[in-house]
């Protein structure tokens, strides 16, 4: 197994590896584990494997979530099915800069994507480390966002096009999550900065500490949520992976943001993702 970096902070390209065999084997999969933890996202190519391989191997790293609103493969549950083609109406939920799933008490601590079909230029897809994001801030910066805590929704998301009975069910079924603005890794112990599109806002900045007036606090909480957000946007800490078909994606995202790009025409792109269920943030 060949393992290349792709920039300085983030991704990393693995070839001379076939991940359906990875799923049968204990030592190749731990390399595999460990590249993950080390680079945060990483790719490959020419994968043509079979869905129940794919399945299998992102089921080495723990049990798979299905989504309440995105469909999934009806014979491999948690294997979701994100596709598009010539008469998709546009969506906007993919390219904004996000965690996955963040609106669970328990997001997912990482995925395994697949591309199936792609346009032959466009529909990138970009990811951050959100580890060096936090990393960067100013001393004082961190110190005022150690404290706070913040909701994260699928009812504003993808709930917001719903019709109010519906929407209203499926904030019932999934309440909005609450977690610490720095998370913790729980393998690595780095401090990660863990606010994204899902983030609605603070649930304790209103303290004597930030607010000295009541009309300060809706918008220095905002600015400063607007604020955290956009560090996913820094070049600097991002790597962008061009997709072909039978590509492969594998990423923390626990450590990391993404974002897909939608400069395409209206086309086929079909992109299977195997989401794997994580712990709650600390």
């Amino acid at each position: 197994m060949r393992i290349e970096k792709l920039t300085c902070h983030i991704g990393a390209e693995i070839s001379g590896v076939d991940l359906g065999e990875a799923a049968r084997s204990d030592d190749l999969f731990a390399e595999i584990r460990a590249a993950l933890i080390e680079h945060k996202v990483l790719f490959l190519r020419d994968q043509d494997i079979a869905r129940a391989d794919h399945v299998a191997f992102a089921s080495r790293f723990g049990a798979l979530e299905d989504h309440p609103v995105v469909g999934s493969d009806p014979d491999h549950p948690g294997l979701v099915q994100i596709y598009k083609d010539e008469t998709s109406p546009p969506d906007y939920f993919e390219n904004s800069w996000h965690c996955d799933a963040t609106w669970r008490e328990a997001p997912p601590m990482g995925c395994v994507l697949r591309c199936i079909a792609c346009p032959p230029v466009g529909g990138d897809t970009m990811w951050a480390n959100m580890a060096k994001a936090y990393a960067d801030l100013p001393d004082h910066v961190k110190e005022a966002i150690a404290p706070l805590r913040a909701r994260h929704s699928i009812e504003a998301s993808f709930g917001a096009r719903m019709p109010e009975e519906k929407r209203l069910a499926l904030k019932a079924q999934y309440p909005d999550a609450e977690h610490p603005v720095v998370r913790t890794h729980p393998e690595t112990g780095e401090k990660i900065l863990f606010v994204n599109g899902f983030t609605t806002h603070f649930t304790n900045f209103h303290t004597a500490a930030n607010v000295r007036y009541g009309q300060d606090y809706a918008p220095g909480a905002a600015q400063l949520l607007h604020y955290l957000i956009g560090r996913a946007t820094i070049p600097e800490y991002q790597v962008r992976w061009r997709w072909r078909p039978n590509s492969m994606a594998i990423w923390d995202n626990r450590a990391t943001q993404h974002y897909a790009v939608m400069d395409y025409p209206p086309t086929v792109r079909r992109m299977e993702r195997a989401g794997i269920v994580g712990d709650r943030p600390f």
